[in-house]
This record gives structure tokens, C-alpha cells and sequence, in this order.
């Protein structure tokens, strides 16, 4: 359904299938949240007992998507968001930092679950500058041609492109990479690209990468070396990918990092 002045767009909330874990309820069920059933939290519940701070590296992630939309919106000039698998709507969304330092940007929201635009339509009613589309971040150029993404997004001016902890939720065999550079080819010079991760560091990420690929289905985690590869020909912002604490904190951060601080890793690259 789409509405003139923003919120959500297209898909029907009656396609939710209550039968199988979603990418977004488990998120969502590991943040604590309300908006997930019951089995999406026998996910969670599995995830947490493989990993018991596994809340916490949630936390990790949504700070560190503050973080670097900040950094886009305010010193990188980036007036237009395309936040690739968005998932439910939580504390400091990506339209909401990013229209507090530049209240003229503009956020398209791209999920697959029908859940995320019910949410994302109640969110965004009064925001004409933001939108929630449902479509699959695997299908870049439908995702491109959406007329909910082309009525916000000005493919003419440097373009944000979230990819915040969905890169493990694209096995190898979906080619990962050509969807990246799908996105990164249909935007200017001076775009940007934001991606987030779970990073193999060893025998417990292993484990929660195991728990994840029997209950949820997908979860591929990679190393930090084949994460920095999904930004090739791009200028790898500093310091780089590292654990996500270590990407431009706010305050010191005390070393050395926890396993949970440790089982993601992230890094901004802008497109020359």
C-alpha cells in the first residue's frame, strides 16, 4: 500500500508465516523486544545458550549503525539512506539519527517480512521523508526499480548503503559479492557503504554459526579479511573493519575485547 507523503509500501502484513523462525523476529527476540512468536525465541533461546551475551552483541550493532550514519549525515554530506534488511523497528533507527544531524535526509527501508512494513507503516506514518519497502535485498535490481526506493532515493547524489548485520544471511552460493557490487554499480561517486557482520574468530562464533545454520537457516559467518573483500575498488574508511566497539567509539574502549565484542566486525567505505 503505498501513501503519497512516506511510511510503508507494498507487501501485506497477512503473509506472515507463523510456521518458521524470521530474520527480523529472532533480532528482534534477542534485543528483548515484543514483536517476534514463539518461534522466533526458540531461536533466540538456542543462540543464547551457544552464546549467552548474545543480547549484548545485538547492542553492539545498533550503536555502531548509529555510529556510522552519524558519521555519513554529518561529515560525510550523505543526504539519501537505502538500509539494506532493516528488520523491526527499534531504539535509534537509522532515520532517526540521520534526520537529527541532517533533517533533510531521506531513508528507504528494505525488508523481505511482511511483519517490518506493519511496524514500519505505524513508525513512519508522519515522516514524508522515510519509507519502508517490502522486497529481498537478493534482488538488486528490483529492489533498485521499487517505486518506493526511486521516489525517495536521487540515484544522482551520493547514496548510503546499509548492509548492517545482514552479509551472514547471504550464503556463498547467492553470490554475496555481485549483490554488493549491484548496489554499490547503481550509485555515484561519493557513496557509501556500510557493512556489518558476524566474524569468524574462532571455536565459539563457530558455534553460534552452527546453532544459527540448524534453527534459522542461514549464518555464514567469515573472517575479517573476507568481510574487508566485499569492499574492493572502494576506499576503506579508517580503521578499517575491526570489532565493532573499535569502529570510532565514543569513549575508550578496554582491551582486551570479549568473545561477544568480538563476534562482529563492520567498516565504512565510500565509492571514489
Amino acid at each position: 500500500m503505498a501513501n503519497e507523503n512516506g511510511g510503508a509500501e507494498g507487501g501485506q502484513t497477512s503473509d506472515i508465516d507463523l510456521s518458521r523462525p524470521s530474520i527480523a523476529r529472532v533480532y528482534d527476540a534477542v534485543l528483548g523486544g515484543k514483536d517476534n512468536y514463539e518461534v522466533d525465541r526458540v531461536v533466540a533461546d538456542q543462540v543464547r545458550r551457544t552464546m549467552p551475551h548474545i543480547s549484548d552483541v545485538g547492542w553492539f550493532n545498533r550503536a555502531v549503525l548509529g555510529r556510522t550514519v552519524r558519521y555519513l549525515a554529518q561529515d560525510a554530506g550523505i543526504r539519501h539512506f537505502i538500509d539494506l534488511g532493516a528488520g523491526l523497528p527499534t531504539l535509534e533507527n537509522t532515520h532517526q539519527v540521520a534526520q537529527r544531524y541532517a533533517p533533510d535526509a531521506r531513508v528507504v527501508y528494505v525488508d523481505n517480512d511482511p511483519i517490518v512494513l506493519a511496524h514500519g507503516r505505524a513508525l513512519l506514518e508522519e515522516n514524508e521523508r522515510t519509507s519502508v519497502v517490502t522486497a529481498d535485498l537478493r534482488e538488486p535490481a528490483a529492489v533498485l526499480a521499487h517505486p518506493g526506493v526511486r521516489r525517495l532515493i536521487d540515484f544522482s547524489e551520493p547514496v548510503g548503503v546499509l548492509l548492517i548485520g545482514m552479509l551472514h544471511h547471504l550464503h556463498d552460493d547467492e553470490n554475496p559479492q555481485g549483490i554488493v557490487d549491484a548496489y554499490l554499480d547503481a550509485v555515484p561517486s561519493g557513496s557509501h557503504l556500510v557493512i556489518t557482520a558476524f566474524c569468524d574468530t574462532g571455536p565459539e562464533a563457530r558455534g553460534v554459526e552452527e546453532t544459527m545454520l540448524e534453527f534459522l537457516g542461514t549464518g555464514r559467518f567469515r573472517t575479517t579479511e573476507e568481510i574487508t573483500a566485499y569492499f574492493k575498488g572502494l576506499d576503506l574508511l579508517e580503521p578499517g573493519v575491526v570489532s565493532l566497539p573499535l569502529w570510532r567509539p565514543d569513549a575508550p574502549v578496554a582491551l582486551p575485547l570479549t568473545v561477544a565484542q568480538r563476534l562482529m566486525a563492520g567498516g565504512v567505505a565510500r565509492k571514489p
